[in-house]
């Protein structure tokens, strides 16, 4: 058997917390709440079930609010690895031939290629 009970709620739309409440109530996700009842003992239930976490732990708003802050900075991260993964440009070093016999340099000097490669290195910073 159903025990219904029937009870008014006033707002004063002059509060400012009054006005909220009923803006809330009004423009509610009907979709998320079917009706009145079911959005006013949802907020009831949570409101006094925090009430009384906070309470018996007093520190849970703080661990709340780092566990938010920790879940924004990781997002951003990921973001950022994501973003920053789609603009590196991969660039290929050409491949350089081996080879396997010495075969005479006929374009320079062993000293002068020795200057044009330490010249290289130091641009390089190497």
């Amino acid at each position: 058997m159903k025990r219904i009970v029937n009870t008014n709620i006033r707002f004063d739309l002059s509060r400012e917390d009054d006005r909220q409440a009923y803006e809330s109530l009004r423009c509610m996700d009907r979709t998320k709440f079917k009706s009145y009842t079911r959005a006013v003992v949802a907020a009831l239930n949570d409101f006094f079930s925090r009430q009384e976490k906070m309470q018996t732990d007093p520190f849970l708003e703080t661990r709340e609010k780092e566990d938010r802050f920790l879940a924004k900075v990781l997002d951003t991260i990921k973001d950022g690895i994501g973003q920053g993964m789609s603009t590196i440009q991969f660039t290929t070093i050409p491949a350089v031939p081996v080879q396997t016999e010495a075969k005479p340099d006929d374009s320079g000097t062993d000293q002068e290629n020795f200057e044009i490669a330490e010249a290289f290195l130091k641009d390089k910073g190497l």
